[in-house]
């Protein structure tokens, strides 16, 4: 008996016994099994094969622990599903003609309900399905078919609506609205003097194709069709995919629990959301603590990171603002530029620029978001970059920005630029308050002037009872409003150079009393060092801009914290608003040489008869010592004249101890009413 039993115990026998055992109990039951079988395909049809695979890869998500990828794709398990119902729907259009289903349909009868009625409106159904479960599947490509599509439907709509009407008017820069002719002629469609070359013909094509803006003052704002729209680098899914992969593998051989939770794939770096996990304690193999993992002990794996990824650096932001999560960000393997019209088009930007003038596009994000900023609000903007790592293409883009929402009744430009090279292409838009500065002695007699126009407009709102220029502006016309003066210097080493002290007292004057004027800066220098950017600059510019530095120590000078030193350069940059923490890494917009040179064109074309520039030579020579204190304000000079009055003789030292003040200041002081006459300036002394 205990060798029968052993015998039937064996793993092979006993699996032989049950197939015995199935197999009479099918055959005991056929004919009920045949009867439920064919209530069980008329109700489900062939959507049982559907209601299969589902399971199959319901399991396989769970057996497998591939929840990290549900997470992550959700959109195509969504779509998938959409797909397999319109499937199932499309089959009960077909009937089995004989068997089990010859009462019903392929799809049965849930197929049945799904699909609705049999005609028409059946079939639109399960289109509709279709295209749903595409539009899950695959929503970017789906976006960019509809806008091309739309584009297209729109440009065949305007030429056929310019063959049946034409314009009624012609806006002419100089000529008012009403004495404007009736009848355009074949140039002048444009409602401006085109000149010849072949960005000329571009720009009279696109104002051809678009109605006319005109401004209360008489100007035409640019349309936005100026500006080129080049298709932008996407990421391949797998790459990402598998570089997070990566990422999770060195992590684990480091001996670090984490799990990528999110990416955010940007136009140069992909942002990699990464989970801190758990260190676990054991005892006797049971599990009797654990803690979450440092934060420290993530950032401290970057140059290992790197190395697994092949990537030539990478930044870590731990932890990522407002996300319980440590940012990990990867250079792309392709790297997308960033085009200002992209940005100008979306939401984001036209929030801004629907309550204030200065809005400017900065860039998108490392999640492809797109950043801007309102430039009344910084209220000066600081830049700092090494050279070619898209400064003076940032210096460029604000100014595009500007000049496409804002006629020269709003905004003016005074651009300083001692290298000669960059700024100069300006020359011709009517919104400069005098040419392009390139001469140094010129910079500081225009930084005079600014200082001088402040305290004018300061005087204005006085009489009118006004705070600032918003104040002011309201409810008058515009040849009464304020222009905004934006300020842009593209090199402050070279002016610091020439005149150190003055060129410092001059922008932190600016800077600290200028914002209710409606006067901004917007300065940048390649030297970041501190003798450049002085701890005085620094204080009264909270908005910094950095582009790629060579070292941590300009990182500082600039961000007050190091990762510039890391970025990739090409418009990668780092962007320290006022109001926040830490700065935010992103990839600047880019403006190429043809579109400035069609805003030039289109702007230099409406230049109005009878506008004249500012001549900064009029001011007369560089200030005395005494002007100067006169001009920047020292509040302690009229505490000295008044010491002067009370005492018969005072000196450095006197004026150190009255007043309380460091030397360098008592100096500067003391020379100042030696200049005035108040101090006689003692005789050497005789040699014996």
């Amino acid at each position: 008996m205990r060798r029968f039993s052993g015998f039937l115990a064996r793993p092979l026998v006993w699996r032989f016994i049950l197939i015995l055992v199935i197999v009479g109990l099918l055959y005991l039951f056929y004919p009920i099994l045949v009867e439920a079988g064919a209530g069980i395909l008329g109700l489900f049809g062939f959507g049982l094969v559907l209601i299969a695979i589902a399971v199959g890869v319901i399991v396989w998500l769970v057996m497998g622990r591939h929840f990290p990828l549900l997470t992550r794709r959700w959109n195509r398990f969504v779509g998938g599903a959409i797909l397999a119902i319109a499937i199932w729907g499309a089959l009960s259009f077909f009937n089995a003609g004989s068997g089990v289903l010859s009462q019903a349909t392929l799809g049965g009868k849930i197929g049945q309900s799904i699909a609705g009625a049999p005609g028409v409106m059946g079939v639109l159904g399960v289109i509709g399905l279709v295209l749903l479960g595409v539009i899950f599947i695959i929503p970017g490509k789906v976006w960019h078919a509809i806008v091309v599509i739309g584009r297209n439907c729109r440009r065949v709509f305007r030429s056929i609506w310019a063959h049946v009407h034409r314009p009624r008017a012609i806006i002419t820069p100089g000529v008012p609205a009403e004495t404007a002719p009736a009848e355009p002629t074949p140039v002048e469609s444009g409602h401006i003097e085109i000149p010849e070359g072949e960005q000329a013909g571009q720009v009279e094509r696109v104002i051809r194709e678009h109605e006319p803006i005109i401004t209360p003052g008489g100007w035409q704002l640019p349309p936005i069709e100026i500006l080129d729209k080049p298709v932008e680098v996407v990421l391949s899914p797998e790459d990402v995919n598998k570089r997070a992969q990566l990422i999770e593998e060195a992590l684990t051989s480091y001996g670090v629990e984490a799990k990528v939770v999110q990416t955010n794939v940007g136009p140069t770096v992909t942002q990699f959301g990464v989970e801190p996990g758990w260190d676990r304690k054991y005892k006797d193999g049971r599990e009797v603590s654990r803690t979450r993992v440092r934060v420290e002990r993530i950032t401290s794996l970057a140059n290992d990171l790197a190395l697994a990824l092949a990537a030539s650096s990478i930044r870590v932001e731990a932890p990522v603002p407002g996300k319980s999560m440590v940012g990990i960000e990867v250079p792309n393997s392709v790297f997308g530029a960033v085009s200002l019209r992209n940005v100008i088009e979306t939401a984001a930007f036209q929030k801004i620029k629907a309550r204030s003038e200065l809005a400017i596009a900065l860039g998108k994000g490392a999640g492809g978001e797109a950043i801007v900023a309102d430039l009344a609000k910084m209220p000066h903007l600081l830049i700092a970059g090494a050279t070619g790592s898209g400064k003076t293409v940032c210096l460029n883009s604000v100014i595009c920005c500007l000049l496409l929402h804002d006629s020269p009744d709003d905004v003016r430009f005074i651009m300083i630029d001692p290298k000669r090279v960059e700024l100069v292409a300006f020359n011709a838009i009517p919104n400069l308050v005098a040419p392009v500065i390139v001469d140094t002695d010129m910079a500081l007699k225009g930084l005079r002037w600014l200082n001088q126009e402040m305290d004018r407009r300061y005087r204005q709102f006085a009489q009118a009872g006004v705070r600032n220029i918003e104040g002011y502006n309201k409810d008058r016309s515009p040849e009464e409003a304020l222009p905004y003066l934006i300020v842009i210097i593209d090199e402050l080493a070279d002016l610091m150079m020439a005149a150190f002290d003055e060129v410092e007292r001059g922008l932190c004057r600016l800077a600290q009393l200028a914002r209710a004027t409606g006067i901004h800066l917007v300065v940048a220098t390649q030297r970041p060092s501190v003798d450049v950017i002085t701890g005085l600059i620094k204080a009264n510019f909270p908005t910094r801009i950095s582009f790629a530095l060579t070292s941590q120590v300009d990182s500082r000078t600039i961000l007050d914290a190091v990762g510039a030193e890391k970025l990739l350069g090409r418009g990668d940059m780092l962007y320290m608003p006022t109001e926040a923490s830490k700065p935010k890494r992103l990839q600047g917009t880019f403006v190429s040489d043809s579109e400035i040179e069609r805003l030039v064109y289109f702007w230099g074309n409406q230049r109005k008869s009878g506008t004249s520039f500012i001549n900064f030579d009029e001011m007369g020579q560089l200030p005395s010592p005494g002007e100067k204190a006169a001009m920047y304000g020292d509040p302690l000079l009229e505490e000295a004249r008044r010491m002067v009055k009370e005492y018969e003789h005072i000196s450095v030292s006197f004026l150190q101890r009255r007043l309380r003040i460091g030397y360098p200041r008592a100096a500067r002081l003391m020379d100042t009413l030696q200049q005035e006459g108040s101090v006689r300036t003692p005789p050497p002394k005789e040699e014996s």
